[in-house]
């Protein structure tokens, strides 16, 4: 067996196997290309000599041969929320099943998302996923220039050139309103992401709209920047104001977390009861009891898979046109919120907001 230990050792390739096996470098790449032909005691014989010298495939190399990579690349923020390394697990199990692999590529240190795709570009990825980043019109450009199929998950582009995945930001909002004002609030806030993010100006939107339909003024506003400690500094504002609210819908589930730890622990409320506060994802964390967060679900199973199916479709024919899916989810209802006296329903496993026709009157 070669000295594995030994620094200087070249790595082993094909040909080292092929000389040891006794058989030719074509029948080496046969036997470790899926579905090639060769006979058992070839196969025999060439698997011993690559598990004796420790030798692997070079899938780099084959790609280059093969013109073909079977990468994906995945433009995601930070893991820091719960919601993208649930969307990055299905979509690695996803492309798998598929034979793709997945390359990840963190926005974590950038607000812009354009210097981390001058990275992406230089790698023979066949498709790219971006997950709740932009693409600014130069990149869009570029990408129908050379082929790459391109979807937005979790966030949407006004181009109508560019596919795009996200739940129902207009409908989840709106069911949003409707069930705080069926809670008999009327002094309500929004903690917004992002002003840079079309997600978090969708639910605001959308929060506003319903609001002022029912009667009711914009809500407070303050910016949490998606993270729990910009939500805690964003919630601390509102509850120290001269009016403070009596509920809060956060752009999504971290910092709706943030906004219960400091309604409890520093000013004494009890969320459920003296305020309501909501959020948007559906993360697993919002079902803990000690949350027990009342939230707009996120369908990430459906939304991964109808990205899939674009980036697959699009692979498949560059000339398919691009698709802007929104797939719909629903308002789970816990204890962080007041539940109203009608409009909640029992699911087949927890208590869900039944959509109701906006009314012209609180």
């Amino acid at each position: 067996m070669a000295d594995s230990n030994d620094p200087l050792r070249h790595p082993v390739t094909a040909h080292d196997v092929a000389k040891m096996a006794g058989v030719s470098q074509s029948a080496v790449s046969r036997t470790f290309t899926k579905g090639a032909s060769v006979s058992p005691k070839t196969r025999q014989k060439v698997e011993a000599a690559a598990a004796t010298l420790g030798y692997r495939p070079n899938q780099w190399a084959r790609s280059l041969i093969k013109r073909r990579s079977n990468l994906i690349g995945v433009v995601a923020p930070s893991m820091e929320n719960p919601f993208y390394s649930a969307v990055l697990e299905a979509l690695s199990a996803a492309f798998e099943d598929l034979g793709y692999r997945v390359l990840l590529f963190s926005t974590a240190n950038h607000e812009d998302s354009d210097p981390v795709l001058e990275e992406v570009l230089g790698y023979r990825v066949e498709a790219l996923v971006l997950v709740s980043a932009s693409l600014s019109s130069r990149f869009a450009q570029e990408c129908r220039q050379t082929g790459l199929p391109v979807v937005l998950l979790n966030r949407r582009n006004d181009s109508s050139s560019i596919s795009s995945v996200t739940s129902d930001n207009a409908q989840g909002s709106l069911e949003i309103a409707q069930f705080l004002v069926a809670g008999g609030h009327r002094h309500l806030a929004f903690i917004a992401g992002k002003d840079s993010s079309s997600t978090s100006r969708d639910r605001e939107r959308s929060f506003v709209d319903a609001l002022q339909s029912l009667g009711h003024p914009a809500p407070q506003r303050e910016e949490g920047h998606y993270t729990f400690d910009g939500a805690m500094d964003a919630t601390r504002r509102l509850l120290s104001s001269a009016t403070p609210p009596d509920a809060i819908f956060c752009a999504n589930d971290i910092m709706a977390l943030g906004a219960i730890n400091v309604a409890r622990e520093e000013f004494g409320l009890r969320p459920g009861h003296d305020i309501s506060i909501v959020g948007f994802d559906d993360i697993a964390l919002a079902s803990w009891p000690v949350f027990a967060l009342t939230t707009y679900v996120q369908p990430v199973a459906a939304m991964v898979s109808r990205a899939v199916g674009i980036i697959c479709a699009q692979l498949e024919n560059p000339d398919t046109p691009a698709i802007q899916e929104v797939v719909r989810g629903q308002l789970i209802v816990r204890n962080s919120s007041k539940i109203p006296e009608s409009g909640v329903r029992q699911g087949p496993d927890c208590l869900v907001w039944q959509a109701q026709a906006p009314s012209s009157t609180p």
